[in-house]
This record gives C-alpha cells, sequence and structure tokens, in this order.
C-alpha cells in the first residue's frame, strides 16, 4: 500500500505561484489550500509518496 507524507506550509498572496512551483519541483503535490491567521497568508496542504 502507497505511503505519503504531509507538509504544510504558509503562502504568501502576493506570491503564489513561485512557492507552488517549488514545491511541485520537489515532487510535492497541492492538496488544499485554506484561509490562514490574516487576508495576506493562506495556509497550503501537500503530500508526496513516502520514499521506500
Amino acid at each position: 500500500m502507497q505511503k505519503w507524507e504531509y507538509l504544510t506550509a504558509p503562502l504568501l498572496v502576493h506570491n503564489t505561484k513561485l512557492i507552488l512551483d517549488n514545491f511541485g519541483e520537489d515532487g510535492w503535490e497541492l492538496v488544499a489550500i485554506v484561509p490562514g491567521l490574516n487576508p495576506e497568508n493562506l495556509v497550503a496542504y501537500f503530500k508526496r509518496p513516502k520514499a521506500g
């Protein structure tokens, strides 16, 4: 059965594409984006297959 690892990261509204592209390059798949503590921030949830 496939095992996953997860990552939660802050996502700045003014720089989302660059941030998401960087995580994608490292093999992370975006699962969800939810509001952060203030309107300028979002929180992104990622997953990728666990090695081994």
